[in-house]
């Protein structure tokens, strides 16, 4: 072991996971879905649950949005910098939304327009279809809007207006 390093830090531990469900999108090419600064989500689809999970779902329709967590299952490999559509200039991985992660997680907010059985129908949609759903959570957040920061995204949006705006 490392010195100074706590023993977590230096264990090879191998998660798995098995999907929930999988999402019925329009988007069946990456290239089909909004990127950059102003990129709009708004395409509806359906996250659809396996039936072994539908129980899952008890008391979800209270909720207005959700946080859909879920699999790049059709990425290769990763890089720790990218450089998103939104911005010309590099960023580490972990500050970006990029697919190209260490472990292919996705998150999304979606909302909720109702459910049918161990189906819900959603807008929001920024995976492809048949991605593979990992977990759904309600999305709750105690963070007032004016203490959230938008770290280089807001630098680049102003770039962007500024530019416009010569």
């Amino acid at each position: 072991m490392c010195r100074n390093v706590p023993h977590y830090f230096t264990t090879n531990v191998m998660i798995t996971f098995q999907p929930i469900g999988y999402v019925r999108s329009p988007y069946k090419s990456t290239q089909e879905i909004p990127k950059g600064l102003g990129a709009k989500h708004e395409a509806e689809g359906v996250l659809e649950l396996l039936p072994q999970f539908e129980a899952g779902l008890g008391d979800i329709e209270g909720f207005s949005h959700l946080i859909v967590l879920w699999a790049f299952d059709r990425v290769d490999g990763f890089e720790l910098t990218a450089t998103p559509p939104s911005d010309n200039r590099p960023h580490g991985v972990f500050a970006t939304r990029s697919p190209k992660r260490p472990n292919p997680i996705g998150l999304t907010v979606v909302e909720l327009i109702k459910r049918d059985g161990r189906s819900l129908s959603v807008r929001g949609i920024d995976m492809l279809d048949e991605t593979p759903i990992l977990d759904i959570k309600p999305y709750l957040s105690s963070i007032a809007e004016e203490k959230l920061r938008r770290g280089w995204l807001a630098e680049a949006e102003a770039r962007k207006a500024r530019d416009s705006a010569l």
